[in-house]
């Protein structure tokens, strides 16, 4: 009796707790469908408070700045945040003609290589902030918080092979640029106005002399945009195509393609691409607090996840994600060619003109 009374009161007892537990997860869930329904995109950080416009210059494909967008009104939706698309030579010379009226038409740019970020710094044109999480950064940046890499590019090789074999395309920058049984048959990108390919350029004239460039002419390869060499490739037209990897991932995730990547065996090209806030004296809206909190959202998880989804590498250390169909960050960093970054920037006219003299003739 006193065995059974004991049970029944300590079932009664377990009822009323699982009771509790179940009002606390009610409520809790009531919480979040709150916190979901003002735009934290389940980040938890609910950016209500950031109000105003913010201008975004960036290199980046215009379908993963509409995503972008998307995630952006749910993580700030007190916020206006528009974007002009661009080639990073074209956002330069966009930012030279504005910077002499005095305003530029952004507040916070994100281009291609970081060599620009170390030339707007020295111009006194950028704003200092600290990101808390900076150690997690897999690639170099501004200690005095200038500027930041958000996502990394990286500069392989590509071909179709239901077009060529395996073995009748190059397996390395160098054989790109030398093997001439590929000449006629290869393109790249514009050096004198994509920051990716310039900066992939000075790597390789870095690690194979400044003949490189005149290897390239000798082979007549095409100077064209990644769009139409990835078209080229499709047809059989080029046989090779030095890219960057986003421009290949993408179009086999989207439309199945055969086209394949190939890591060059002396090294693909990563190229860590900067975030930079702009000075409040230049600055379009001077809303220095938004593009502090749109910067380090950027360089969060939740943010960096969507620069994955766009097919670019992430650069934080505790995340595992990478784009689809490629290698991880940690795989993909074993075999690179270094970026002088600080040649890219001091001698960049100089550097410009042997490609242009060599081999956009």
């Amino acid at each position: 009796m006193h065995l059974m009374k004991g049970l029944k009161k300590g079932l009664k007892k377990g009822i009323a707790a699982l009771t509790v537990t179940a009002m606390a997860f009610g409520m809790a869930g009531c919480g979040g469908g709150k916190e979901d329904a003002t735009g934290s995109s389940g980040s938890g950080s609910g950016h209500e408070d950031i109000t105003g416009k913010i201008m975004i210059y960036t290199s980046m494909y215009n379908d993963i700045i509409e995503n972008m967008k998307t995630e952006l009104k749910k993580e700030f939706p007190n916020l206006d945040v528009e974007f002009f698309q661009g080639g990073t030579g074209t956002l330069q010379s966009k930012v030279a003609a504005e910077k002499d009226s005095g305003k530029l038409g952004c507040d916070i740019l994100m281009v291609a290589e970081q060599s620009y970020a170390l030339e707007l710094k020295d111009q006194g044109m950028l704003h200092p902030h600290i990101f808390p999480e900076a150690d997690k950064l897999a690639f170099e940046y501004d200690k005095e918080g200038y500027w930041y890499p958000v996502r990394a590019l990286n500069m392989v090789l590509a071909y179709n092979p239901e077009k060529y074999k395996e073995d009748e395309v190059p397996h390395s920058m160098k054989d790109f640029a030398e093997d001439e049984k590929y000449k006629g048959e290869l393109s790249m990108s514009d050096p004198l106005t994509s920051g990716s390919s310039y900066c992939s350029m000075v790597g390789l004239m870095d690690k194979y002399g400044d003949g490189y460039f005149t290897s390239l002419g000798k082979q007549n390869v095409t100077i064209e945009s990644g769009s139409n060499a990835v078209a080229k490739l499709e047809t059989g037209e080029c046989r090779a195509a030095m890219i960057l990897e986003e421009s290949i991932l993408k179009k086999r995730e989207e439309e199945n393609s055969s086209l394949t990547v190939i890591y060059p065996e002396d090294g693909s090209v990563p190229i860590p691409s900067p975030i930079m806030i702009i000075d409040e004296k230049y600055s379009a809206n001077n809303n220095i607090k938004a593009a502090e909190a749109v910067q380090e959202y950027f360089l969060s998880p939740a943010g960096q996840k969507l620069i994955i989804k766009g097919w670019m590498y992430g650069v934080r250390t505790d995340m595992e994600d990478h784009p689809y169909d490629s290698k991880t960050l940690a795989e993909m960093l074993k075999n690179t060619i270094p970026v002088d970054y600080e040649k890219c920037y001091k001698q960049r006219d100089e550097i410009r003109k042997k490609f242009q003299e060599a081999v956009a003739r």
